[in-house]
C-alpha cells in the first residue's frame, strides 16, 4: 500500500500597511530625489512631513486662533496626531478646527497621490501578482491604516474584482481588505464614509468600524504571519497595539510577525513590544537561529539599516522574496512582479 502523501498546508498571510508602504511606491518613482530634502519637504507622503506641510499652511492662512498659531513652533509640527487630539482635550469649540486639519490632510494626501503617478506605481501590484502565483501561501487579507486608495487600485487591477472592505455582516469571498480608519473614497450605506479623524483617541466602536475591526480581529486570530509594512507601529496608534495584544490572547501560539521596514543597528522594536514575542525584525526574516543568532535571512542587502542611504525597504524584501520563491520562466511571465527586478 502506498504511503500517502504529505499534503503541505499554505501558510496564511496577512499584511498590515502603513503609510510607509505609500510613501516606498513614490521613493520607487523618484529614486534619484529621495536624498533632495527639497523635494521630500514638499512630497513626503510619512505622518510626520504631511503634519510639517499641514501645519504649516494652516497656520500662514490662521485656522488656528491666535493662541494656538503662538504655541506652534518655528521649526514646524511633525506629529499631527498627537495635536488634534490635545486640541480636542483642551480646546473648546475644537470641532471646527479638526475639521479644518482633516481637510487639509485629505487635499495635502491626494495632490501628491496625482493620476498619473498612480498609474505608474507597481509595487503593491507586484505583491497581488507575486501571491497569485505563489502556492505556498494564501493571500488571507490585508489591513491597511492608510486613507489613499493606493492599495485599493492595486487590488482592483491584479484580482480583477471590487476589494472586499467588510462593511457590513455580509461577507464574500473575496479576500478583505480592511482600512481601519477609513479611506478618502470609501461609501457606506449609500453616503461618503467620514474618515477617523486623526488624533489618538479614534473611536472605533461606530458602524461600520466595528465589523471592520472586528473582522481584523479574526483575520490576526487565524493568520500565521503578519507582515508590517510601511509602519513603525506608532505607540500613539493604542487601538492598534491594542488589536494586535488581543489576537494574541485569543491564540494558542503567537502568529509571526516580520517587521519589513528599517532595521537599524540599535533597532529595540522586540524590546518596546516584548508582550508580541515572535517579531523578525527585517533582517531575520525566513532566516534560521543558530546558538541564539539569525542567520540565512532573506535580506542581504545592507542598506535596509540605514534609512539617510535613500533605500526602499519595502522593495527590497519584495525583490528579495521574489527571487527565492519564483522561478525565472514565471517572472518572465509576469506584468509587474518582473518589474521590481529590473
Amino acid at each position: 500500500m502506498n504511503a500517502k502523501k504529505k499534503i503541505e498546508t499554505r501558510k496564511k498571510i496577512v499584511y498590515l500597511f502603513g503609510a510607509g508602504a505609500t510613501h516606498a511606491e513614490l521613493v520607487n518613482l523618484y529614486p534619484k530625489k529621495v536624498g533632495d530634502a527639497n523635494f521630500l519637504d514638499k512630497n513626503d507622503l510619512l505622518i510626520a512631513g504631511v503634519s510639517k506641510r499641514v501645519c504649516r499652511n494652516a497656520k500662514k492662512t490662521r485656522v488656528f486662533s491666535k493662541q494656538i498659531r503662538n504655541l506652534l513652533s518655528p521649526v514646524g509640527l511633525t506629529n499631527i496626531e498627537l495635536f488634534i487630539s490635545l486640541i480636542e482635550k483642551n480646546v473648546i469649540r475644537s470641532d471646527e478646527i479638526i475639521e479644518g486639519l482633516t481637510k487639509r490632510i485629505r487635499r495635502d494626501i491626494s495632490d501628491r497621490l496625482t493620476e498619473t503617478r498612480l498609474s505608474k506605481f507597481y509595487l503593491h501590484r507586484s505583491l497581488f501578482e507575486f501571491h497569485q502565483k505563489n502556492n505556498r501561501e494564501e493571500l488571507y487579507g490585508i489591513i491597511s491604516l492608510n486613507y489613499d486608495r493606493v492599495v485599493d487600485d492595486a487590488y482592483k487591477d491584479i484580482l480583477a474584482v471590487e476589494p472586499n472592505y467588510c462593511l457590513s455582516l455580509e461577507d464574500t469571498n473575496a479576500v478583505p481588505l480592511l482600512k481601519l480608519h477609513g479611506g478618502f473614497d470609501l461609501e457606506y450605506r449609500g453616503k461618503k464614509l467620514p474618515i477617523l479623524t486623526p488624533g489618538i483617541n479614534k473611536n472605533y466602536l461606530e458602524l461600520p468600524y466595528n465589523f471592520i475591526w472586528g473582522r481584523a480581529l479574526e483575520l490576526l486570530i487565524d493568520c500565521d504571519t503578519l507582515r508590517v509594512i510601511g509602519c513603525s507601529l506608532s505607540q500613539n496608534d493604542m487601538g492598534l497595539v491594542d488589536l494586535l495584544f488581543k489576537a494574541h490572547l485569543a491564540r494558542k501560539e503567537p502568529y509571526t510577525m516580520q517587521m519589513i521596514t528599517f532595521d537599524p543597528q540599535d533597532n529595540r522594536i522586540k524590546e518596546n513590544y516584548g508582550f508580541l514575542p515572535k517579531i523578525e525584525k527585517a533582517l531575520e526574516i525566513e532566516g534560521i537561529e543558530i546558538d541564539g543568532e539569525i542567520e540565512g535571512g532573506l535580506i542581504s542587502d545592507q542598506t535596509i539599516r540605514d534609512p539617510t542611504t535613500g533605500s526602499n525597504p519595502f522593495k527590497i524584501w519584495l525583490k528579495a522574496k521574489i527571487q527565492r520563491s519564483m522561478k525565472k520562466d514565471e517572472i518572465r511571465k509576469t506584468k509587474y512582479v518582473r518589474k521590481v527586478l529590473e
